[in-house]
């Protein structure tokens, strides 16, 4: 098991990152490629996942063999080839498109603080998945999630709401995610034991 650290993210074998930060305690599985993303404290992938474009908040639980913001081909062009844009891979007195990459980078998915993205999920550019949400394995998100929603399916629909919206306004005003390393130790058992509302009712205005 890896010891994760507060200063850099513990990199499993073949793992790519590119162009990309991230927080404390952050993990990215074997064989994953991270490109042009942040990660927020706590957050991980697992093996086989590819991310770009992406800015990802603290604690979020990624699965293997995700996709993450996939970037497009142009749809509105001639040909939908990368001929386009990677030119130089084909012509000696050609470059790469800038604008073509500046304008894809641009497109970014948000995932919230403490979600989970099930094994084979994809999550198309452009979309917001909201705090506490998980989505579904094999999912296919091109819509915006709201906080603490569950989603499934290809496209992916709503399924039910983890919390009621009492309960998640006042985990979003609590913000767990925001405690520093030590108050999360200490509250550990409670974390494991407690369910939510008596966990809220512990820790609200302390």
């Amino acid at each position: 098991m890896p010891k994760l650290s507060p200063d850099a993210p513990f990199l499993h074998n073949g793992a790519e990152t590119v162009n990309s930060v991230f927080g404390r305690y952050c993990e990215v599985g074997a064989d994953s490629r991270v490109l042009n993303s942040e990660f927020g404290d706590y957050s991980y992938c697992e093996r086989l996942s590819d991310i770009a474009n992406t800015t990802i908040g603290k604690f979020a639980n990624i699965a293997a063999m995700t996709r993450i913001g996939p970037t497009d081909h142009p749809m509105t062009t001639a040909s939908l080839h990368h001929f386009l844009y990677r030119s130089e891979y084909y012509f000696d007195d050609a470059q790469p498109d800038p604008d073509f990459f500046a304008a894809r980078a641009a497109r970014r998915t948000v995932i919230g603080h403490d979600t989970w993205i099930g094994h084979g999920a994809i999550i198309k550019p452009e979309v917001t998945i909201g705090h506490g949400a998980i989505v579904a394995a094999g999912a296919v998100v091109t819509k915006d999630v709201p906080d603490w929603m569950i989603v499934a399916g290809c496209p992916a629909k709503p399924l039910r709401e983890r919390f009621s919206p009492q309960i998640g306004a006042r985990l979003l005003s609590l913000a767990w995610w925001d405690w520093d390393h030590a108050r999360l130790r200490d509250a550990l058992p409670d974390f494991r034991k407690l369910p939510v509302a008596e966990f809220l009712a512990r820790y609200e205005g302390r």
